[in-house]
């Protein structure tokens, strides 16, 4: 039986297959382990350079450097050295093949397919001789692997980094506008449109008003002010329905209050029905961005 049963390349960043060795053996387990290789492969950027991962018969063993990962299925009994030997000699006929631009621009799964016999060569080599080729001595890979052991993993451990790179787990402290907010509703569009609507005609107004300010010896700079606080607050309030922010019940209650406060002090510039409109539409965001709630990440979750 072959010691080195199947081989993989891949890009860290996005695990976009490289390529591949074929395989001709079709048993229960290596089926598994080349399953397993395409979700270690998604999470590369996140595990260490070099890891381990031990199965039954058939351990995974995995070399990153320089953008591209190197991944190969062999028997338990093949020596640790020896399979990293093996990462080497195939990282060294990798990037003398292709340079890191190469890598960069690939978009297709797969675009290096003339690499393949490469690997299919490399491998028959190892599984007939069991030794290194190219120059790399087994001593050096020991020596090395001596002063810095690769880490062994388990496929629970690289799970966890899977769902931490796709944001299914619980991350530490997240920022506020990282994390999405139920649909935005008829009632919320309606919202956003008034309080937009409030707003230009609250910038519209102080604008305005700032000619007759200067030729009145600034006699109504605080008008000025109540209008233009007013617009900031409508603004700050369409901010706070569209993103999630932490202590959103306060702020949205200090800025109803900042835009109630600043439209019974401009009452005389504007009757009645106006400031019953723009404090109701203020009313309305408030309601709509307390009841608007994170949404839930197993219904967030891609396959």
């Amino acid at each position: 039986m072959a010691l080195i049963l199947f081989a993989f390349v891949v890009r860290v960043r996005d695990g976009l297959p490289l390529s591949a060795s074929t395989d001709f053996q079709h048993n229960r387990e290596l089926q598994e382990r080349k399953q397993q290789l395409k979700v270690i492969s998604k999470s590369l950027n996140l595990l260490p350079e070099r890891g381990t991962i031990k199965g039954h018969e058939l351990h995974i063993y995995f070399l990153s450097s320089e953008g591209v990962a190197y991944l190969m299925v062999c028997a338990c009994s093949l020596p640790a050295a020896v399979a990293f030997c093996f990462l080497e000699d195939l990282r060294w006929e990798f990037t003398a093949s292709f340079d890191n631009s190469a890598v960069a621009l690939a978009t297709r799964p797969y675009p290096f397919l003339e690499f393949d016999s490469v690997i299919q060569k490399l491998q028959q080599h190892y599984n007939q001789s069991g030794g290194p080729s190219l120059g790399v001595t087994l001593a050096e890979v020991q020596e090395e692997l001596r002063a810095s052991p690769p880490q062994i993993l388990t496929m629970e451990d690289v799970q966890l980094s899977n769902g931490a790179a796709n944001g299914h787990i619980e991350q530490p402290a997240p920022s506020g506008q990282n994390q999405r907010l139920e649909p935005v509703s008829a009632p919320g569009i309606l919202s956003l449109v008034l309080n937009i609507m409030c707003a230009a005609l609250n910038l519209i107004r102080g604008v305005h008003l700032i000619e007759y300010t200067f030729q009145d010896d600034y006699e109504g700079i605080w008008n000025v002010v109540a209008f233009l606080l007013a617009f900031v607050c409508c603004v700050c309030q369409c901010h706070l329905y569209l993103f999630h922010a932490s202590l959103k019940k306060p702020k949205s209650f200090t800025l109803l209050t900042i835009i109630i406060l600043c439209n019974t002090f401009l009452f005389g510039l504007r009757n009645v029905w106006q400031l019953a409109f723009h404090m109701s539409v203020a009313c309305l965001s408030t309601l709509l961005c307390l009841n608007r709630k994170l949404l839930d990440r197993s219904s967030d979750c891609g396959v």
